[in-house]
């Protein structure tokens, strides 16, 4: 039982770092001020099943992309270490109008769509690079039986926090303000890239090992 609250606990932490919904309300009030509340509360809800079905892939099957392509986990977690750096100095110097990977091209045309649950919202503005790698490296780490239901019940768990800040992304943007929502994000993104340093010095001390 140990193990397994553990497990879910660490997991769950550093997926809601990295994803940062909080980060994504700006984004979201924009994209979705023409929704009624039933409008909304459906792109929430797509929003968060396509994290879900993102991420889960991504823990089962990116071991077998990776023996694919002959990367070694030592490769990717420093890889997936700089970009969850990366994502998390961006979150340090976050401007709620700006949002990463997406251009002004692309966001103007976003606008005249009907749904923009998967594209942009589940991926790239929520399960990006940096949650899809450490999800990679962790599952390399936690094998066992209980580690991988824990693992995956967490994956659920920060599927169903999704769904609960874009639902009310509306009133949080309302009453925390341009300027909570920012200091979150920076509080978030400090954390973050902690932990794409910690990925670093993992995949660092590996290989010192190994020598």
């Amino acid at each position: 039982m140990d193990v397994f609250l553990n497990t879910f606990f660490v997991l769950l932490g550093a997926l809601f770092s990295v994803l940062n919904p909080i980060g994504a309300i700006p984004f979201f009030v924009g994209l979705t001020q023409d929704y009624n509340k039933a409008e909304r509360s459906r792109v929430s809800l797509m929003a968060a099943i396509n994290v879900c079905i993102i991420l889960i892939i991504s823990f089962f099957v990116g071991e077998y992309v990776l023996s694919f392509f002959g990367i070694t986990i030592s490769a990717l977690r420093i890889a997936g270490g700089i970009l969850i750096a990366s994502s998390g100095f961006g979150l340090l110097n976050a401007n709620p109008k700006k949002r990463k990977g997406i251009s002004k091209e692309v966001e103007e045309d976003l606008q005249s769509r009907t749904s923009i649950a998967l594209t942009p919202l589940a991926m790239p503005m929520l399960a990006g690079p940096g949650s899809i790698s450490l999800l990679i490296a962790f599952n390399q780490d936690h094998k066992t039986t209980p580690e991988i239901l824990s693992s995956s019940l967490a994956i659920f768990v920060v599927s169903i926090l999704i769904f609960l800040v874009l639902r009310s992304a509306h009133y949080l943007a309302k009453y925390l303000g341009a300027s909570g929502i920012v200091a979150i994000s920076r509080i978030v993104g400090f954390l973050t890239v902690a932990i794409g340093i910690q990925y670093i010095i993992s995949a660092v001390l590996s290989i010192i090992r190994g020598i």
